[in-house]
């Protein structure tokens, strides 16, 4: 059974000249006759991809292949330009850890948030807020604003949501990086338990070894196109003698 198809999937972004392109800037410029569209990217070209129902699939290449927008565009936190993303199950993106939190409002408070986001009720939520707290280690600052959290408090409650809740589609974006060594142990531990399972599970990663022994196929990504997919190892195999 299909869990995730992506047909023909391309996404053109901004760059960063116009994201710095300021209003003064632009209406001058206007003003001026000077005016030009500031340039787009083609990051994501063509696409397709289908992931079967619990299969484990490592996704891998240089910086700036398209690894984690791949990862946004099936989370739909990107849509795509043009092409089709379906997804069938409930999916929990571990992606910038923490980064749809709102720092004004309490940790208790996000949780219930970020949990209605990803599809759970309030009063489910509310069931697992003493587990998530628990196991980011964030027990004392219930009450306290997010801003008042340091970027690796917020990253392991992130990754204590979005694993507490069970989903059927797990995205995994270089997130064991997360705390200290302690902690890190603590988030594979809670992983191998998802790689048991019948999760479905995309995960980006720069440790070949890791994909080669975890992960049932790859895909080797390469300047916004899949350059290649099927069995880890080979692809594994493949990537590594290209960068050699």
């Amino acid at each position: 059974m299909e869990s995730i198809r992506l047909d023909q999937v391309c996404l053109w972004r901004r760059t960063q000249e116009e994201f710095s392109y300021d209003l003064k800037k632009t209406l001058l410029s206007i003003f001026e006759g000077k005016y030009r569209q500031p340039p787009k990217k083609l990051v994501l070209d063509k696409i397709d991809l289908v992931v079967e129902k619990g299969e484990k699939i490592g996704i891998i290449g240089s910086n700036g292949a398209g690894k984690s927008t791949l990862l946004k565009v099936i989370s739909g936190i990107l849509q795509p330009t043009t092409g089709n993303v379906r997804v069938r199950g409930q999916i929990a993106p571990l992606i910038e850890l923490g980064a749809g939190f709102d720092s004004e409002i309490s940790v208790i408070d996000n949780i219930l948030l970020y949990g209605v986001l990803l599809g759970f009720s309030r009063a489910e939520m509310k069931e697992r807020v003493g587990s998530i707290l628990e196991f980011a280690e964030l027990e004392d600052y219930r009450f306290v604003p997010v801003k008042g959290l340091s970027s690796g408090m917020v990253a392991r409650l992130g990754f204590a949501i979005a694993t507490d809740i069970q989903p059927e589609i797990l995205i995994l974006d270089e997130v064991l990086s997360v705390g200290d060594e302690s902690f890190r142990n603590k988030c594979q531990k809670r992983i191998d338990k998802f790689w048991d399972s019948h999760v479905t599970i995309l995960v980006v990663s720069h440790s070949m070894d890791f994909i080669e022994k975890s992960c049932d196929q790859a895909i080797w990504l390469s300047k916004g196109s899949l350059k290649l997919a099927g069995d880890s190892k080979e692809v594994v195999k493949s990537y590594l003698d290209s960068v050699t």
